[in-house]
């Protein structure tokens, strides 16, 4: 286990000079400037892989559905994945619902004010349970995420690897030594806030405008790109698809993905495993009994990354006029207002509109 009480006195010196600059700058937020215990905890499970200008939209649009705990515990599951739709890690929003049916059978549909019942609900790991009981409850608890590694790695020059689980939990029992019990919530955010703006990632940070830059071991001896100490990710493994934008009669054809593995039970564009030719997509499609009554447009290639694969596609569009099994006709005013297609497909959703266009145009 990493041991960081060698640099309680390091760190002592931090909390002043930090809150200092939050409060002359820290930026205005919704979750900030109404920091009920709902609106910290939805927002810290969104800001997870997501930028706050990015999130920030999601985050009032979802309360502007699902006002409190109670009203996303009931949500339909389509409702929910809608709302979160081009956020990915869909995992998240299902066990945000779990959680709030815990927590309104549980605790009256309010969010309990203690770190360790934080903990037990569905989704919610160390770091944010830390985050909500400190921001929403005030309770002296650290919220160690990538940001605050980051930094106090840097400002220590500590050559631990802040993948290992182990560091993250000595350096939150660090850090809870020395955060300020009066402001635990506001050192918190000050401390992520100075990682997502000033001290940033891949050798960049913007030390001049750091108010530790006084206390920063890496910024002396200018070694700020040597640090945070990671081990190498694995390689993703590629997957090469294909994907068909397939119209019949201004419809356009989804399906459900499988209940298990990447994606469960969202909604696609249906396709195959494979990059096909256009020879090789037309037979495909007539062995599933889609028979294209036009030739097969080109739909362009695309790729999506995922966390360990990364999909590279080509996509084909075509007219049909017969149906299969497990395929769904809709409109483009209900793909895109009622069904969660996630940003996989962006590339191809993109031209649904035009396609449909172009082909009942074409029957016309």
């Amino acid at each position: 286990m990493p041991d960081f009480q060698k640099d309680l006195e390091a760190l002592n010196r931090i909390p002043a000079p930090l809150l200092r600059w939050y409060d002359a700058g820290a930026r205005v937020l919704p979750w900030r400037s109404d920091p009920q215990p709902y609106y910290v905890w939805l927002s810290e499970i969104m800001l997870q892989q997501t930028r706050v200008e990015a999130a920030t939209p999601y985050f009032e649009r979802f309360i502007a559905e699902l006002p409190s705990i109670a009203d996303l515990a009931a949500a339909p599951e389509e409702q929910l994945l809608k709302l979160w739709e081009g956020l990915g890690y869909y995992n998240r929003v299902r066990n945000l619902q779990k959680a709030a049916q815990v927590v309104t059978d549980r605790y009256g549909g309010q969010l309990p004010a203690d770190f360790e019942a934080l903990l037990a609900l569905p989704g919610i790991g160390r770091y944010s349970a830390g985050a909500i009981a400190s921001i929403a409850f005030g309770l002296p608890v650290p919220a160690v995420d990538g940001n605050v590694l980051r930094v106090l790695s840097r400002v220590l020059e500590s050559p631990e690897d802040i993948g290992r689980e182990e560091t993250k939990k000595a350096m939150g029992a660090a850090l809870e030594q020395v955060l300020p019990r009066t402001r635990p919530g506001d050192f918190n955010q000050a401390l992520m806030e100075l990682g997502a703006m000033v001290c940033l990632p891949n050798g960049a940070p913007r030390c001049g405008a750091c108010p530790l830059q006084d206390q920063c071991l890496a910024y002396r001896s200018g070694t700020t790109g040597s640090y945070p100490r990671k081990a190498p990710k694995k390689a993703r493994r590629m997957q090469e698809r294909t994907v068909f934008l397939l119209v019949r009669d201004g419809l356009v054809a989804v399906q459900k993905r499988p209940a298990s593995g990447l994606l469960r039970g969202l909604w696609e564009l249906p396709g195959t495993d494979g990059f096909l030719s256009q020879d090789e997509a037309r037979s495909y499609l007539a062995g599933q009994g889609l028979f294209p009554t036009g030739p097969l447009r080109d739909a362009g290639k695309a790729k999506h990354i995922f966390t360990h694969v990364e999909w590279r596609m080509r996509g084909w569009a075509a007219p049909v006029q017969s149906e299969a099994p497990g395929l769904t006709f809709a409109t483009p005013d209900r793909i895109f207002d009622e069904l969660c297609l996630p940003s996989a497909f962006r590339a191809y959703t993109g031209q649904i509109k035009a396609f449909v266009k172009e082909f009942t145009d074409a029957d016309s």
